[in-house]
């Protein structure tokens, strides 16, 4: 199997057109691509590219907090939308667990605020990196939870 060179979507080796997106492929520029588990992040190629053009914005609204609810309800078809919904759904749960761990260690004093704050600090760069991912339609997982799976 080959990618396309425009919509990264696999096809068939040494086929002239891409039969998803419609776009003519050089016969050079087919690279075997690696499955998604051998590089356990980048998914973008198993989504349609339509989906994941029609539901980009439903992928952004995943990350923000309990906004994780919008992509199941508004776009329930859509695998695009239910793999960063799944990933803003991990996210919220570590963001409250963090959040919960940040109360107890106020406690002990500076080191408590030191490591909170770096937690939070975490969290918020999680956020980052799923929206621009979203935003750039791309499905990748993020550093450390994205491979908790809750969504089917």
């Amino acid at each position: 199997m080959a990618i396309c060179s425009k919509c990264g979507g696999q096809i068939d080796d040494n086929v002239s057109v891409c039969p998803l997106c419609g776009a003519p492929q050089a016969s050079n520029t087919f690279v075997n691509p690696m499955p998604a588990d051998a590089t356990g992040s980048d998914y973008t190629a198993q989504f349609d590219p339509n989906d994941i053009q029609q539901n980009k914005l439903m992928a952004v609204l995943a990350y923000i907090g309990i906004l994780f609810l919008i992509p199941l309800l508004a776009a329930p078809n859509s695998k695009y939308a239910r793999f960063h919904a799944n990933q803003g759904l991990v996210l919220f749960i570590v963001d409250i667990a963090v959040g919960i761990v940040s109360t107890i260690l106020m406690f002990i004093p500076i080191v408590g605020a030191i490591i909170g704050g770096l937690l939070g600090l975490a969290i918020f760069i999680f956020l980052i990196m799923g929206i621009v991912n979203a935003a750039s339609g791309k499905a990748k997982e993020l550093p450390l939870i994205g491979k908790i799976r809750i969504l089917k």
